[in-house]
């Protein structure tokens, strides 16, 4: 297993051990300026959050915070309901109806449905609430509850409806599960079909067999069963994943906790924009910084859906709303929320703030992208006077077999080389394979021509200094046959030592899949 911790200094890296590898969060080439500068550098970015979350004090402050702001005990009711209703295991029954208690807090970490529990990164942020949650609640002395949000009113269909997986060869194949839904329609509301069991055949012939196979495929066909929504689908699988081990997963579609984030809404509505305006100053001043902004909100829109059979904007118009082409006075629009709160939904930018009314938080688990956006919404959190949590970035794990990390150990391979899907690494690790006394002569003989011909140079330049070019021309031709005699000798190589090809290939398709990193680009 390789692990990034980003709570390891540069100069103090973990050892490697025979059955992982520790990375420097700061190599990974796909991690953002930003995402390190949160883990190192925090001061750069201290104006975006409430405070890094090495920082003790930080735990203290927002813990005082969110036992000053209790929140409504009807959350835990309803999720005690929805885990009976999925008849989730005890010990995450035992912890909603630890919610209950207003000493109770709790860190939230989230992502939408996703087809057989999602990529990768979702179990690992999920993983990485239920251990934070052990750590603090230790820390503190106080009870501390893992939660996952399940943003059930997403509707990026073409993102839940599938997912990749390594067959046997170790080659990416994908999966998709054919959906009876129009563009834009919840998530929420889609419920499995017949073809389900077609799919789950398919990801069955796809997996290499293992001593765990037939269990899990039980486990899977009793999650993802035809009639099921969608989303209880994925809440069912993240039951039997962890559940046991505390996580409360919530499917934040449920009609019975809009009353209680009714006033929320109501405030956006007041406010007329100014969430989306907060949030476009702080992408502002991180650009100023040099930074990318994750969220640029458009400022006639406010931070609202509306449901119907999609979700659909609620802007700003002259003298009410717009949700599409219909315009809705201020006093109607109002109405409806009061009358029929579970006709709205936050949007990004208020969608973590909905979380953290509706939940104790303390801290969030996001993943690098999410940090960013996160980061935008300070002020947010200020106007609407709840109180913001420690941000905390999610681990991030490679899986990979115990024969590919003695490999890797074994041939000092940097793990960020593995990525390219190309020969430029495998050359490398070949030509070190070679004997010494091949690179020590092929070495020597590039030098010994390069002294003659720069003797010849001289003597050429003094005789006809025009032929100062057709000699350099020489020169370049006979370096370019040392390195095609270089290049056929390591190609020799790879024909001669197939094993340590097959070794590389299965390392690379293990640890990078299609080359992407294997977090994103395989199912959990």
């Amino acid at each position: 297993m390789q692990q990034y911790n980003y709570n390891v200094p540069a100069d103090s890296p973990q050892p490697n051990t025979p059955n992982g590898i520790s990375i420097d969060f700061r190599e990974l080439p796909w991690t953002s300026r930003f995402t390190n500068d949160y883990c190192y550098e925090f001061d750069q970015l201290q104006e975006f959050f409430l405070a890094h979350p090495q920082r003790s004090e930080a735990w203290k402050t927002v813990i005082d915070a969110r036992h000053a702001t209790p929140t409504d005990p009807a959350i835990g009711e309803v999720l005690v309901r929805q885990l009976q209703e999925r008849g989730a295991p005890e010990a995450a029954l035992s912890n909603a109806n630890e919610l209950l208690n207003k000493n109770s807090v709790a860190i939230v970490t989230g992502q939408q449905a996703g087809l057989f529990g999602g990529p990768l990164f979702t179990v690992l942020k999920a993983l990485t609430t239920i251990k934070l949650a052990r750590q603090v609640s230790k820390d503190y002395d106080i009870t501390v509850v893992p939660v996952f949000w399940i943003d059930a009113e997403d509707h990026d269909l073409a993102e839940i409806s599938g997912c990749q997986c390594l067959d046997a060869d170790m080659n990416l194949s994908p999966i998709e599960m054919p959906l009876d839904a129009y563009p834009g329609t919840s998530a929420a509301t889609i419920r499995l079909s017949a073809s389900i069991s077609e799919v789950l055949e398919q990801l069955t012939a796809i997996l290499q067999p293992t001593e765990f196979t037939e269990e899990t495929q039980k486990q899977l066909r009793a999650a993802y069963a035809p009639g099921i929504r969608l989303v209880e689908a994925f809440a069912r699988w993240l039951d039997t994943l962890l559940g046991k081990y505390g996580l409360v997963t919530y499917d934040a579609s449920d009609p019975r906790t809009k009353p209680i984030v009714q006033s929320l809404f109501a405030r956006e509505l007041e406010t007329r924009g100014q969430t989306s305006r907060l949030a476009a100053a702080a992408g502002s001043a991180m650009e100023a910084k040099g930074y990318s902004a994750q969220v640029s909100p458009n400022l006639d829109t406010t931070a609202l859906f509306r449901l119907d059979s999609q979700r659909t904007p609620i802007r700003i118009g002259d003298s009410g709303f717009l949700v599409g082409e219909q315009s809705i006075s201020t006093q109607t629009m109002h109405a409806e929320l009061e009358t029929k709160p579970e006709a709205f939904s936050p949007n990004v930018l208020l969608r973590p703030l909905t979380q953290d009314v509706l939940f104790p938080t303390i801290a969030y688990v996001a993943g690098p992208h999410e940090l960013v956006y996160l980061g935008q919404l300070k002020k947010i959190y200020d106007s609407f006077d709840v109180p913001m949590p420690v941000i905390y970035p999610r681990a991030s794990v490679t899986i990979v077999d115990s024969a590919t990390v003695k490999f890797l150990n074994r041939n000092n391979i940097d793990f960020t080389t593995l990525q390219p899907q190309d020969d430029r690494a495998l050359n490398t690790l070949l030509a070190a394979q070679l004997p010494d006394e091949i690179d020590t002569a092929v070495t020597a003989v590039n030098q010994s021509i390069s002294e003659h011909l720069s003797i010849i140079e001289s003597a050429v330049l003094r005789v006809d200094p025009t032929l100062g070019g057709a000699a350099k021309s020489t020169r370049g031709r006979m370096d370019k046959e040392l390195r095609n005699l270089r290049g056929k000798i390591i190609h020799a190589a790879k024909r001669r030592d197939e094993t340590l090809r097959r070794q590389f290939s299965r390392a690379r398709s293990q640890s990078f899949p299609g080359g992407t990193p294997q977090e994103r680009s395989i199912g959990s």
